[in-house]
């Protein structure tokens, strides 16, 4: 059954979040890009903060796709005892030298690729972060203003994106500017989670405040929809 990830920019929003009973926490800072971190301190400040049953990952940044750069950030990250830690793979580069290194920490701590539809990935490459270890790979946006995932992607690659990742037994996740009037289509296609930022602020700004109301109004949508799906 599809989950909701919330993505949480501060120990306050965790703790809204936290109190609407999403299935995972994501801490990231929207102002700082489209996979912006949030400092170690604070990574580890909440986490220590809520209970130790809470589902939590965290972004490493935009970052170069540079093997010693990408390793460095995803060790400290996976350090503060995040879940799950998340990485862009960015245009440029060599993805695959990023992977070798990255293997040494797959095998300790779950690993989740984040590809972006507005680049046109290739789908093949989920084989190669299967090999490395990874826990689960992600779609979502990189360039906020150039629209939402269904609007970048049309439902067949969406399709082929989840059914790929599941042929290798990876989790999958949804997001992008995703919208409440997004969910019915999404959930069809049974990927583990759909991601929300912009949808769950005030004036569904992504770096705005989050309104309990409009992420209570995700999550039931969410759950109503789910459960007659499966």
């Amino acid at each position: 059954m599809s989950g909701m990830l919330a993505s949480v920019s501060n120990l306050e929003e965790a703790l809204l979040v936290e109190s609407c009973k999403v299935d995972i926490i994501d801490l990231k800072q929207p102002a700082k890009g489209a996979l912006g971190a949030l400092a170690l301190n604070e990574v580890e400040g909440i986490v220590a903060a809520l209970p130790a049953d809470t589902c939590i990952s965290a972004t490493v940044g935009d970052l170069p796709m540079q093997p010693e750069i990408l390793f460095d950030a995803v060790n400290a990250m996976a350090a503060t005892g995040v879940d799950y830690v998340k990485i862009g793979f960015f245009p440029g580069g060599d993805w695959q030298a990023c992977l070798d290194r990255l293997a040494a920490i797959s095998q300790h701590h779950a690993l989740i690729a984040v590809l972006f539809a507005d680049t046109q990935p290739d789908f093949a490459f989920i084989d190669n972060l299967c090999r490395a270890g990874f826990r689960g790979v992600m779609l979502d946006t990189m360039d906020k203003s150039a629209g939402s995932l269904t609007q970048l992607m049309p439902t067949n690659p969406l399709r082929q994106f989840v059914e790929t990742a599941r042929k290798f037994s990876l989790l999958t996740g949804l997001a992008g500017s995703l919208r409440l009037a997004d969910i019915a289509s999404l959930l069809v296609l049974q990927a583990d989670y759909l991601g929300f930022r912009g949808a769950l602020c005030r004036q569904q700004l992504r770096t705005a405040e989050l309104d309990a109301g409009q992420i209570a109004a995700i999550r039931d949508r969410v759950r109503e929809l789910a459960d007659s799906a499966y």
